[in-house]
């Protein structure tokens, strides 16, 4: 048995000695290589070196921090420490196996380590390209096997010289390298076989220490690897929501908004057109990310096209023509319509997976009368992403493969593969039906996860939570559906489907807080149809029905639907606040006026020629306390008009 006593300090001081003379030994040779344009990196030699003489560890400093040095005369040589590392791992573990004793078993290693540097160097490559997915594997083949015979020569030299290096190395520097580190004296024979048969308390409790440290170590890389992603895709997003709002910009200036209709109407036969449009082309040709640019304006019936810039893999909409909205654009419609601006929308619709940006144009009336929108594909950012985390994770990776190495085992059958198998339960959960429900929590059950410590208290608590869960979730959505039904049925008038006199009461109650409050802005309006006793005597309660559904009619296109009421039978009331109050005065007189329209036109039905007489008051601080009082002016204007009416009406 060899016994040696070192002090702490002296040990650490050696063992970063030789270390620190191994990474020595790979710079030099890099720089060697470089510098005479050798075929060769001629960068792992004291890697290969160090991992023989002292083991993993050592061999894994050596190798990591090679290329952390590198990174400071190439960037990218960071990201290669993964494949320093698991050359360190191959020549330790062949070391182990005495492939180091003999010449010609050293050369028996050669294929081996150079093929791991071939494999994981290509891969590494092909993650850390831009905008780039991942090559077929028969690609990665056929690129390995171009770089596999200068690997050889190289691996090859770097394995030579390690074991020309150990043979000059003293026997005694050799033992006192590999017990660098330990507190005790080497283990016998005999007790190595005792160690082996040790009971399974022993084992376990060895292989849950191996665990804790390898989990600190991972999750701390995890932590920081989702951090680093997340802030860096917000950053991305944020940044490129920064240039399209620019380039959109410039587009908008581009366009003069009192020629939009012709543009609409000539097209390209429309002058100064094309200068526009090359000028679109030049702003969008200004970044690369750019997927499309193009200028609408928006209509009921879908998107006319203004401008549309033609794409390698996408011909351009002429200008005139009508793009629907896609899917992911409905709930902006209404805003769109109104010419109101939008916010960035991600969407996966007709034309891809994109991050668009609107931007309305307005004419010198400020009204807006086109959008320009821009568009940058979203799986090019989400690359961009993904070529972040690779590097990310093949800085981390280097660190934590060894603690890998070790508890594998362990974790693979009592971490990973309950933690997984639950995470693809959770995963795969679906709502969509009672029979769907129930076969989430079949699934968990059939999982059986026993591993008698805490993953199996999550287990057991996870499958509970989840049953409960669901069977909450059931109640709660027959809860949910009948609370919605039964306030839609009570505030919805069933013949015209608006709002009914119970949902106007309790308008008129916010109203009168806002009153109470100093807040109140808003005008009542109150339309009472004229003859609907002579429609329903005259044609039937049918048409009387449908006289009264056109007036609704009438009443939601002048004012919109969210702001008219029934309250009687031949009585409704519109309530505008807010800005739409100053519009208040022109939608009466749009009224009045289609009221007349109808009245003259001799081709229309009689239960299509709605009558109705208008009143319109104003709330009014100094003389109002509630709403009623606003709405008994305006029932009382409206009494006038129908007297007014009466007078002139000769049918």
């Amino acid at each position: 048995m060899i016994s040696v006593m070192i002090k702490p300090n002296v040990t650490t001081l050696r063992l970063a000695a030789i270390c620190a003379a191994g990474i020595i030994l790979n710079v030099a040779g890099s720089e060697l290589a470089r510098h005479l344009d050798l075929p060769v990196y001629l960068d792992t030699c004291g890697t290969v070196f160090i991992a023989v003489l002292g083991g993993y560890v050592p061999g894994i400093a050596v190798g990591f921090f090679t290329n952390i040095i590198g990174a400071e005369l190439n960037i990218n040589e960071m990201y290669f420490g993964i494949v320093s590392i698991l050359i360190a791992l191959i020549a330790a573990f062949l070391a182990s196996k005495g492939y180091y004793d003999k010449f010609y078993k050293v050369l028996c290693t050669i294929p081996a380590v150079a093929l791991t540097a071939t494999v994981f160097g290509t891969i590494i490559e092909e993650l850390l390209k831009p905008r780039n997915s991942f090559e077929s594997v028969t690609k990665l083949f056929y690129q390995s096997l171009q770089h596999f015979p200068g690997e050889i020569l190289d691996k090859g030299l770097a394995v030579v010289v390690a074991f020309l290096l150990l043979q000059i190395v003293p026997d005694a520097l050799k033992d006192e390298f590999r017990l660098m580190g330990k507190m005790q004296a080497p283990l016998s024979p005999d007790m190595r076989a005792a160690m082996k048969t040790q009971n399974d308390f022993i084992l376990s409790l060895r292989t849950k220490m191996v665990f804790n440290l390898m989990s600190i170590t991972i999750l701390v890389a995890i932590f920081i690897s989702a951090i680093s992603y997340t802030i860096y895709q917000d950053s991305a997003y944020k940044e490129h929501i920064r240039i399209a709002d620019g380039l959109v910009t410039m587009a908008v200036n581009e366009i003069n908004p009192n020629r939009v209709d012709e543009y609409l109407k000539l097209g390209r036969a429309a002058e100064g057109y094309e200068a526009v449009e090359r000028n679109l082309y030049r702003i969008r040709a200004s970044n690369v990310d750019v997927r499309f640019l193009y200028v609408y304006k928006i209509e009921e019936d879908g998107c006319h096209v203004v401008f549309d810039l033609e794409t390698a893999d996408l011909s351009a909409s002429p200008p005139g023509s009508i793009e629907a909205f896609d899917e992911s654009f409905l709930p902006y419609v209404d805003d769109l319509l109104a010419g109101k601006p939008i916010p960035p929308i991600i969407s996966d619709d007709t034309f891809g997976y994109l991050l668009t940006i609107y931007k309305p144009v307005y004419n010198h009336q400020g009204q807006c009368v086109c959008y320009a929108g821009i568009d940058f594909s979203v799986e090019q950012i989400n690359d961009y992403g993904r070529t972040f985390i690779a590097k990310v994770v093949a800085l981390f990776s280097g660190a934590v493969i060894f603690i890998l190495a070790l508890g594998l085992s362990f974790i693979e059958n009592n971490i990973i593969l309950p933690v997984n198998t639950m995470a693809c339960c959770a995963g795969s959960f679906a709502y969509d039906s009672a029979e769907a429900r129930k076969q989430n929590i079949e699934r968990i059950k059939s999982l059986e996860i026993q591993t008698h410590d805490e993953i199996e208290n999550l287990y057991s608590a996870f499958l509970k939570t989840t049953s409960d869960s669901m069977q909450y979730f059931e109640k709660f959505k027959r809860a949910k559906i009948q609370v919605a039904v039964m306030d839609e049925l009570a505030h919805t008038d069933s013949l015209t489907g608006i709002k009914n006199k119970t949902a106007y009461i309790e308008r008129t109650e916010k109203l009168d807080r806002d009153i109470a409050a100093g807040a109140a802005n808003f005008a009542i309006i109150m339309i009472d149809v004229n003859c609907l006793k002579k429609v329903n005597d005259t044609y039937g309660h049918e048409r009387g029905n449908e006289y009264l559904i056109n007036a609704c009619k009438l009443a939601c296109d002048v004012f919109g639907k969210d702001n008219v009421y029934r309250v009687g039978g031949d009585e409704f009331v519109v309530i505008l606040d807010g800005e739409d109050v100053k519009h208040c005065d022109a939608a009466v007189s749009r009224i009045k006026a289609e009221v007349e329209r109808f009245r003259a036109d001799s081709t229309l039905e009689p239960w299509e020629k709605v009558s109705a007489a208008v009143g319109v008051a104003y709330y009014e601080e100094v003389i109002d306390s509630t709403a009623e009082e606003v709405f008994k002016r305006a029932d009382a204007q409206m009494y006038q008009n129908k007297l007014a009416m009466k007078a002139t009406r000769k049918d």
